[in-house]
């Protein structure tokens, strides 16, 4: 399967699961073990790198939702805010596994080609995908290579040497199964789509 067709089942499936409560998103999560222990070594760096925003999403929709108190006194979160927090940072951690996925599953390569296809309309409006795509690489690869700072000022360092690098994309079309896989993929998220928000 050509990868701009696995982004886009990526991308249906990732819609999917911000509209799962409860249950669905605890059960979607256990699935994630599945994938390796790979995946799930990835996907606890990125809930690690991302543990501030968890802790401020839960405490900002747990004490500022409306409802009946959890607890008495003066400091308790409402019972809705806490259900609402456990369900928006139980998607966010959905998310950020579908991440760890997808990386994991899919080389820079093959990413690349896939948002290069994805973003070929753009380039018939006149606008350069070209330049954002090649951006997407520099941070990907920086991400990757990047060295733990012991500082936060280190990150603001200009390097003392420009690294010429060249990357190079294999493009390839999409062949009539591909167009067929996205079609059946749009085609079969709006009925679920409509069954995970009802």
């Amino acid at each position: 399967m050509h990868p701009s067709a696995q982004l886009v089942v990526w991308l249906l499936i990732l819609l999917l699961s911000q509209g799962m409560d409860d249950l669905l998103l605890m059960a979607t999560m256990l699935l994630v073990p599945l994938f390796g222990r790979s995946v799930l070594s990835r996907c606890w760096q990125l809930a690690w790198g991302a543990r501030w925003i968890f802790l401020s999403l839960f405490v900002i929709l747990a004490w500022g939702g409306i409802g009946e108190a959890a607890w008495n006194g003066p400091m308790a979160p409402s019972r809705e805010g806490l259900l609402d927090a456990s369900t928006h940072v139980g998607r966010l951690l959905l998310v950020l596994m579908a991440v760890a996925v997808l990386r994991e599953r899919m080389s820079t390569a093959d990413l690349l080609t896939g948002i290069y296809r994805l973003l070929e309309p753009m380039r018939r409006c006149g606008l350069d995908s070209d330049r954002g795509l090649v951006r997407l690489l520099l941070v990907l690869n920086y991400i990757e290579t990047m060295p733990r700072p012991r500082d936060w000022r280190m990150l603001l360092d200009v390097p003392a040497r420009s690294n010429s690098e060249v990357f190079e994309l294999v493009d390839q079309p999409l062949s009539s199964r591909d167009y067929l896989v996205i079609a059946l993929a749009l085609v079969a998220a709006v009925p679920l789509l409509y069954l995970v928000q009802g």
